[in-house]
């Protein structure tokens, strides 16, 4: 085990306070109720504070989140995705019986300037999407996770938790955390109680007592930010890795194991992106929704971007970084700013720019996964997006400073490429909002039917995907999810661009089940 758990803090007045006592025997521990309800259905289930039974404790862990591949939807849901396919179909076909004024629109743009360009841009764009599509779908075919390594091979491993208001979801993570296949004498787990609000700290405790020396708390004072909280973590961690875990997350046994292998065999891995799910997807649309939008994300374009070492960001859900590579950058990571300010959001996008920076690779673990919660409501939902764009646009910047010089032996076309498209998605988006505006203005109907045709060939995509790796009844989500964002979440990007220099992290001060 690290000797660091045997320290004790002696300073009453130090910035964070540290408990370490030896765990209560069985009778002591927190008496709770069962890690599911006790009917199995997952519709109805959801996490609940597992027993004392450590066998009981990770086998209804294990059920519950192998149900999370089963098919979640509920009656209402099919209506909705009913509903959804219908409006396409309809769509499709007046689009179709528009095609005669299509047209005669089209001749009567092209003969005006502002009409041909607008044609020759549209064009150029979707050249450029297919051809980008093309260039992803030959990274994906080529990428493969790297397989566990034995566990003479796995490096010294510190787990780092932050946490602010999760209640009882932060005794979750750590036990699952605990209860990872993991040598117990390479891990060491970390968890910094962001000044909570809340009975987060008790849970924390609790947590503790369970565990004993397999985990060490701090609490700080006051309410400083979780790249604050990240930032001891790392001071204070002695493994050669980092990993750092949301405190809404849990994890797979594996998963640990899985995630920190690759810099066993690749001296050159910087960092490693886990493969993110949805924990809460049986809560609502919204949550099953962007759980079929994850699953492309993470294993379609995190895998592509994985073979050419070049995942442009390192979820903060779960991630795993090499110590060294975080200790060169530490510093300027913790006191990076943004026009004059503090940067105290995109904490996982900057670190894995720095990263990428010094030349190593930052990779994707398709197994290596965590579900972890995410907004159920739509409030919550474009706060959380607003930020991630608004870190988008930052780290947009940062990479393009060094992302065009020789920033590492191999070739740096790949990177380069991805951040293109990166730029192309910020750079049109204010143009395009003003199409849209103008259509919807001009021609609403046409705007619609053209719109949710679009919809239906790029979305099948998303959905065949899905319906391959996991069902198909959730797959169709995938229409109603870019239904969706079109009409309600189309002005986060220009918004995020113009408020960039904004802080705050929006839904910070939300329940952790908001």
């Amino acid at each position: 085990m690290f000797d660091h758990f045997n320290l004790t803090n002696k300073n009453s007045n130090a910035l964070f306070l540290k408990i370490n006592y030896m765990p209560t025997t069985t009778n002591q521990c927190l008496k709770s109720k069962p890690f599911l309800d006790t009917q199995s259905s997952l519709e109805t289930n959801h996490l609940k504070i597992v027993r004392d039974d450590a066998s009981k404790q990770k086998a209804d862990r294990t059920k519950f989140l192998d149900q999370l591949s089963l098919n979640s939807l509920k009656n209402k849901d099919y209506l909705v995705v009913g509903a959804t396919l219908i409006l396409m179909v309809l769509s499709i076909a007046t689009f179709i019986n528009f095609q005669p004024d299509m047209e005669k629109l089209h001749f009567e743009r092209m003969s005006t300037w502002w009409g041909a360009s607008i044609n020759y841009i549209a064009l150029t764009l979707l050249v450029l999407q297919l051809s980008f599509l093309t260039y992803l779908i030959v990274l994906y075919i080529k990428y493969k996770p790297v397989k566990a390594v034995t566990n003479d091979k796995l490096p010294t491993c510190t787990v780092i938790v932050p946490a602010y208001n999760e209640g009882k979801l932060v005794y979750e993570t750590l036990l699952s955390l605990a209860d990872s296949d993991f040598p117990a004498e390479k891990l060491q787990i970390l968890s910094i109680d962001d000044g909570s609000k809340d009975d987060t700290w008790q849970w924390m405790l609790k947590a503790k007592a369970k565990l004993g020396d397999r985990l060490t708390i701090y609490q700080q004072p006051k309410n400083m930010g979780k790249r604050h909280a990240l930032y001891r973590g790392f001071k204070e961690g002695t493994g050669d890795v980092f990993v750092t875990v949301d405190s809404d997350s849990i994890v797979k046994e594996d998963t640990l194991r899985n995630l920190v292998s690759p810099f066993a065999v690749n001296e050159k891995c910087g960092a490693v992106a886990g493969n993110v799910r949805v924990l809460n997807k049986a809560k609502g649309l919204i949550p099953k929704m962007l759980n079929v939008s994850f699953v492309f994300s993470f294993e379609f374009v995190r895998s592509a971007q994985s073979a050419i070492g070049s995942v442009l960001c390192t979820p903060g859900a779960l991630a795993a970084y090499r110590k060294d590579a975080v200790m060169n950058c530490l510093e300027d990571w913790m006191n990076q700013t943004f026009m004059g300010q503090p940067s105290d959001i995109g904490e996982d996008r900057a670190i894995t720019n720095m990263i990428l920076k010094q030349g190593l690779h930052v990779l994707f673990q398709k197994n290596a996964y965590v579900y972890t919660n995410i907004p159920e409501k739509y409030k919550s939902l474009y706060k959380m997006f607003v930020r991630w764009e608004r870190s988008n646009v930052r780290e947009n910047i940062m990479m393009s400073k060094f992302a065009f010089t020789k920033f590492r032996e191999e070739s740096t076309a790949g990177s380069r490429i991805l951040l293109t498209m990166q730029w192309i998605k910020v750079i049109m988006a204010y143009p395009l909002l003003v199409l849209l505006l103008f259509f919807v203005v001009t021609h609403p109907v046409l705007f619609v039917c053209s719109s949710l045709a679009g919809i239906f060939v790029f979305s099948s995509i998303q959905m065949f995907f899905y319906a391959k790796k996991y069902n198909i009844a959730e797959a169709f989500l995938a229409y109603t999810y870019s239904v969706f964002y079109l009409f309600t979440l189309f002005w986060i990007t220009p918004y995020a661009i113009i408020t960039a220099g904004r802080s705050g992290w929006l839904t910070r001060d939300l329940p952790a089940t908001a």
